[in-house]
């Protein structure tokens, strides 16, 4: 059987229309394909690898780690030090209200246990989240997320969930003392790269001290320098109760997080034991990558030019049919007046050898979110190709 054969037959799919890209191996911001042919990432696999591929201090921690140990011991029992450095050194770079961390393995888990602590905390179940967000697949998570479209198969989904409108002060009369949590990306991202107003995410973090309910901020997508920042609330000076983390967290490597002050943390452990529990959360080969990732993030400075990389890019894919570019950091949305344009030029990017990708929940936008250390060149190789085809589909 032929690999697309085997792949469409034996793989549980996600949707009718697979991109189907084969690949071979992949390096930097650089993925190819068994013919040798090369695809600049731009999208860093959905802001996963946000230092790109196989950076040589990810992989040296993997294999360091392999020749030691794998998996254990489920999460919480044993000592191992790939989780307490990976705790330290999160707890160095985080406010102090954010001190303690729970390894998880994904962005929807992480908001599974993040809407768990909120529970356990207030003893409230009311949840307020925002429209259009997008917060992960499993029932929780898809609870508290935005898009109707993504959810009417599977209702009943978890009842108590309020939405407000993003930025929009008046909703946030809807978080009252009822409410357990609010759950909010401070950028939106599949809603398209909608980015929070200064005085709503203060006025927000007001309202839930007012109320007494635990403010959760989602940085699955947003995290790990994407922005500008390692974190994207760093623009803002405001810190949540509760924060999530994943995606750009491992370097490449499956994890997720949720991480409040000790003090919130130490609730899971009692009443009941096991509040919250993982099997493979946490696992030591994907902490010592994760671990890796970060301290790369800081030793090599990366944060400090990705906003002058973002303005670079932006000049470069700047096109008389694009309606509006939305963007923080190195994290884009490209809006133009239909789905189908943005189809057509996302297609044709791939088969000149740039991937981008389009969003779920604005079809009518592409995004944009290579690798923070993308080399200029690079990345204006990459932009003069994708304004190519615009201008080529668009005119």
């Amino acid at each position: 059987m032929q690999a697309e054969e085997i792949f469409l037959k034996h793989l549980a799919q996600t949707s009718p229309y697979p991109l189907k890209l084969e690949v071979s191996h992949a390096e930097g911001p650089y993925i190819y394909a068994p013919d040798g042919k090369r695809y600049t990432d731009m999208i860093s696999g959905i802001a996963v690898s946000n230092i790109g591929h196989r950076h040589p201090k990810v992989v040296e921690a993997i294999k360091s780690q392999v020749d030691k140990y794998l998996h254990v011991m489920a999460y919480g029992e044993f000592i191992q030090a790939p989780q307490n450095e990976l705790g330290l050194e999160l707890a160095k770079v985080l406010p102090e209200q954010l001190n303690c961390a729970y390894f998880v393995n994904s962005g929807t888990e992480a908001n599974e246990g993040a809407i768990k602590l909120a529970k356990r905390l207030t003893g409230r179940t009311q949840l307020v989240a925002c429209k259009r967000s997008y917060h992960g697949g499993t029932q929780g998570s898809l609870s508290i997320s935005g898009n109707e479209m993504k959810k009417f198969a599977f209702r009943p989904l978890m009842p108590g969930v309020r939405f407000m409108e993003f930025n929009n002060h008046e909703d946030l009369s809807l978080i009252n003392n009822q409410t357990a949590a609010v759950i909010v990306e401070v950028i939106q991202g599949d809603a398209g790269v909608r980015i929070g107003e200064q005085a709503w995410i203060e006025a927000l973090r007001k309202r839930c001290d007012k109320t007494g309910a635990q403010l959760i901020f989602d940085e699955i997508q947003t995290g790990f320098g994407r922005t500008g920042k390692l974190f994207a609330f760093e623009h803002y000076g405001v810190v949540p109760d509760i924060l999530t983390i994943a995606k750009g967290f491992g370097g490449g490597m499956p994890i997720g997080g949720f991480i409040s002050h000790y003090e919130k943390m130490n609730q899971l452990t009692h009443n009941p034991v096991l509040g919250h529990i993982t099997t493979f959360g946490g696992h030591p080969v994907v902490c010592a990558a994760a671990l890796a990732n970060l301290r790369a993030i800081q030793e090599e400075n990366m944060i400090a030019k990705v906003e002058a990389k973002g303005q670079l890019l932006e000049e470069t894919i700047a096109h008389d049919a694009i309606i509006e570019i939305r963007r923080k950091g190195l994290m884009f949305a490209v809006e133009f007046h239909s789905a189908e344009l943005v189809h057509e030029i996302v297609t044709k990017c791939i088969s000149r050898g740039v991937i981008t990708y389009w969003f779920l929940s604005c079809p009518e936008s592409f995004r944009i979110a290579p690798p923070i250390n993308t080399p200029n060149d690079v990345l204006l190789e990459a932009g003069n190709t994708i304004r190519s085809v615009i201008d080529e589909v668009c005119g």
